[in-house]
């Protein structure tokens, strides 16, 4: 069954135009690994160069964000659904 991740419009070019892709892995991390071996274009795009996510993405596993869970530690299983969304700023009230 393994892990689906849907991703945003802007990242979709590096996915060969898919909306949603099927990755393996036990945690964020090892999903997020997978997806970017798959993928190598979304590598610089999610995961910063320290390793951490990316500051300008969000996201969340099964509508929660990671960054409240366990980040890239958290546990993932078959069946899951990791959306990846750009962080939206800016803009005046």
């Amino acid at each position: 069954m393994g892990i689906e991740v849907r991703l945003p419009t802007v990242l979709r070019s590096a996915a060969g135009g898919q909306a949603t892709v099927s990755v393996e892995g036990e945690t964020i991390g090892e999903v997020l690994k997978d997806l970017t071996n798959n993928f190598p274009g979304l590598g610089a795009q999610v995961i910063a160069e320290d390793g951490t996510l990316h500051r300008f993405v969000n996201v969340y596993l099964n509508d929660d964000d990671v960054r409240y869970l366990e980040r890239l530690e958290t546990k993932v299983v078959d069946g899951d659904v990791i959306s990846i969304l750009p962080a939206v700023a800016g803009g005046t009230l």
